[in-house]
């Protein structure tokens, strides 16, 4: 049985939203699946990517096979990056404590960047809203009182 790490795709008409899930070869693209292990909205920007990266890395080591776009995420999360490291490992080029922490320090650098794209994308919008009505919508959070307690 060949198993693949997909997309299923999810969402109406010209508003796709994907599950990824991994499922056998000959199943159809929204039928049956064995795990599903992410969620991918390409519509979002930047666009939004849930996946559980341990369970990820358990399939591939397993011997299941991403689509294109899949192994574009898995890279991107940097799953691909921790079974390179655990190849190391078994090659006996690293250890597996030193091949942990430069996984730990690559996410850690990654979630960084993705932070400062949201942050990028959220300045741009608030600079899209002042330019449109003059003042950026804020949302105001109710805040309770030491009078209403």
């Amino acid at each position: 049985m060949a198993v693949k790490i997909r997309l299923q795709r999810k969402g109406r008409k010209k508003a796709p939203f994907y599950h990824i899930v991994i499922a056998d070869s000959r199943s159809p693209r929204d039928g049956r699946f064995i795990e599903k292990i992410g969620i991918y909205n390409p519509i979002s920007k930047p666009a939004t990517i849930d996946l559980d990266r341990d369970k990820a890395f358990e399939w591939l080591m397993k011997g299941a096979e991403p689509t294109d776009t899949i192994n574009a995420i898995l890279r991107y999360k940097g799953v691909l990056y921790r079974k390179h490291l655990a190849r190391g490992v078994k090659k006996g080029a690293l250890t597996q404590e030193k091949a942990d922490q430069m996984y730990q320090d690559w996410i850690a650098a990654k979630e960084g960047q993705i932070a400062l794209k949201v942050e990028a994308r959220k300045k741009e919008i608030s600079d899209f809203h002042t330019k449109l009505s003059g003042e950026a919508k804020v949302k105001e959070t109710p805040v309770a009182s030491a009078e209403e307690e």
